[in-house]
């Protein structure tokens, strides 16, 4: 693994230092929330299954994405004249699959938290940092995924930081315009958190489109994250300003930003 936290500068980002940092928002599968694959799994059987001939690499490259987009970009290939686009009643049954597939594979192995993950959203709302969620899912999927962990989101200003929430704020790709890499999702945090400045705001995820929809937002800080399918290597050629082993390393680099 890398070293703990590695900087692209020696400043914080956008050379300020200090970076006063009010907002965490995080991605869910592979960065917050472990769930072996399950999301790559069904999807890629989901595809195969309606006439996709999507190779893994293929997958990876829209892990990430607002889940039905990523189905219609993954059922042009390799099905018919390049550059067809599916018809949308085989989007609607792949995407069904999908939902099939993931909701039997969370079933069988329930998704848990990465390890720490719990113990940094405390500890960065207990410094006064909110902390949201991002997600390629709709919401529907999300909701099941944070009954079955017990995680509970604030209803309004007045749970923004109170212990007996777990999150500040969720935020699907079915409630914006465009998923990842737009910025919409992170922008829709910030609404729903009260934060006003994007500046402000710490971007992370373990996926190439996660970084590049922190880019797209402006944040202050875009982290990249390695417990997910991609490596230092591959990660880190998407821009970035840190990488860390894990969330669990978060509540320690915003109070360097903070400080």
């Amino acid at each position: 693994m890398t070293s703990s936290i590695t900087s692209t500068s020696g400043t914080a980002p956008g050379g300020r230092s200090p970076l006063a940092i009010e907002l965490v928002a995080l991605d869910i599968a592979g960065t917050t929330v472990e769930e072996g694959g399950a999301v790559y799994d069904a999807l890629h059987t989901a595809v195969l299954e309606h006439g996709s001939g999507a190779t893994s690499s293929d997958i990876q490259h829209w892990m990430g994405a607002e889940k039905r987009a990523a189905i219609t970009a993954l059922l042009a290939i390799g099905s018919g004249a390049p550059g067809d686009a599916p018809d949308e009643a085989t989007v609607d049954a792949a995407f069904s699959r999908f939902t099939v597939l993931l909701h039997e594979a969370y079933r069988l192995n329930p998704p848990t938290p990465i390890p720490g993950a719990p113990e940094a959203f405390a500890a960065l709302r207990a410094a006064g940092v909110k902390v949201a969620l991002t997600t390629g899912f709709t919401r529907d999927v999300t909701q099941g995924i944070l009954d079955v962990l017990g995680w509970t989101v604030a209803s309004g200003p007045g749970q923004w930081l109170s212990p007996e929430v777990t999150l500040d704020a969720v935020t699907c790709a079915d409630e914006v315009p465009l998923g990842r890499p737009a910025p919409y999702m992170v922008h829709r945090d910030m609404e729903r958190t009260g934060v006003l400045d994007v500046a402000r705001v710490l971007v992370a995820g373990d996926t190439v489109l996660d970084l590049r929809s922190g880019v797209n937002a402006r944040a202050g800080a875009v982290v990249g994250v390695l417990t997910g399918k991609l490596g230092a290597a591959d990660l880190g050629r998407e821009r970035h300003d840190f990488l860390l082993d894990s969330v669990a390393e978060l509540p320690g680099l915003v109070a360097r930003l903070n400080a």
